[in-house]
């Protein structure tokens, strides 16, 4: 039996998978997203296909991540806007990388080692700024309209076209189309929503509070997904059964992950998110290691702990959420987590 092109246990596979990783979006504002690219690489899907469908199950889970941060007012949608052409041109940028590599017969070699590096580097950004925060903790809460002293710094250079964001403040025009192309670019090769870039950049580049950082990242997700997801369905190589199931388990995800952001401190798990990237930076070295000596054993191994250690974070945020509003009742906390 095939529903959406799938076979039964690939539909359940995959809509379990897209609730997890909506999850992580809603609740990170960057999420998950990263994983699938991997995951269809590791089940053998070509490089531009896994990409593609991924970058429309971004733009499908970002929509329904930013309503949620829409109805608590933390998405700047004028800051978003501005960094659209960057992001627009960055994208078709990594799109034409992929397709050149693809042409070479490299696509999946390099993407796959680019994973390797990159969710290595990030799960150790994470793990790290969990140790550091753990230590350093003075039992005072941190506020989240501070703006990080690297950003104060960066705003006191007035570098002219200045423009004025929502809340108040002002911006270079050049900051802020460096961190749209940065993140299109990574987007269109990688084939994901860039927000493990994209809100920090905001965060500590352009000096955006942190919670309208998370939303606003989400709101660029949306974009940088619709244009992805344009450019690689011109190519005919999005798969609409996979991001249909991805879809339908994310929907729900995004909503919960959203929603537990007012009720969770995020540093509570930003330590097994940490060590949930170095699990999958291995996940794909196996994977690809897989390919290379033509042993299937190490592609099961690969995939068993990439879905794993997504399914570990997932509950130790429900846990942890469930730990708060026994403590709360159904006051959220006084803190909105977001991103790291």
């Amino acid at each position: 039996m095939e529903l959406l092109g799938l076979g039964v246990e690939f539909l359940v596979l995959f809509v379990s998978f897209g609730f997890m990783v909506g999850v992580f979006f809603g609740f990170f504002g960057m999420g998950g997203s990263f994983l699938v690219t991997p995951a269809l690489l590791i089940l053998g899907y070509p490089a531009p296909v896994a990409i593609g469908s991924s970058m429309a199950f971004v733009f499908g889970t970002a929509v329904i991540a930013t309503m949620k941060h829409h109805d608590v007012g933390q998405v700047d949608y004028k800051l978003g806007a501005l960094m659209f052409v960057g992001i627009a041109l960055g994208i078709e940028a990594g799109k034409y990388v992929v397709f050149f590599l693809e042409a070479l017969g490299r696509a999946e070699l390099v993407v796959g080692v680019a994973y390797v590096l990159l969710l290595a580097a990030i799960g150790l950004v994470f793990v790290r700024s969990a140790l550091t925060q753990d230590e350093g903790s003075t039992g005072t809460d941190h506020a989240d309209d501070e703006i990080p002293a690297i950003a104060t710094k960066i705003k006191s250079y007035d570098v002219p076209p200045m423009v004025t964001l929502t809340d108040g403040s002002e911006a270079s025009m050049w900051t802020i189309s460096g961190v749209g192309g940065g993140v299109g670019l990574v987007s269109g090769f990688l084939g994901v929503g860039g927000g493990f870039i994209r809100m920090p950049a905001i965060y500590y580049l352009v000096g955006v509070p942190l919670a309208a950082a998370v939303g606003t990242s989400l709101f660029g997700a949306l974009m940088s997904g619709a244009v992805g997801a344009f450019t690689y369905g011109l190519g005919g190589v999005i798969d609409l059964g996979i991001v249909t199931a991805l879809l339908a388990g994310s929907a729900l995800g995004a909503r919960i992950g959203s929603a537990a952001t007012a009720y969770i401190d995020e540093n509570d798990v930003t330590i097994y998110f940490g060590v949930m990237l170095l699990l999958a930076s291995t996940a794909v070295a196996l994977g690809e290691l897989a390919t290379w000596l033509e042993i299937p054993t190490l592609d099961t191994i690969s995939f068993v702990l990439l879905v794993g250690s997504s399914a570990f974070v997932t509950t130790m945020i429900f846990y942890y959420g469930a730990q708060a509003v026994r403590a709360n009742g159904t006051s959220p906390a006084a803190t909105v987590g977001g991103n790291d």
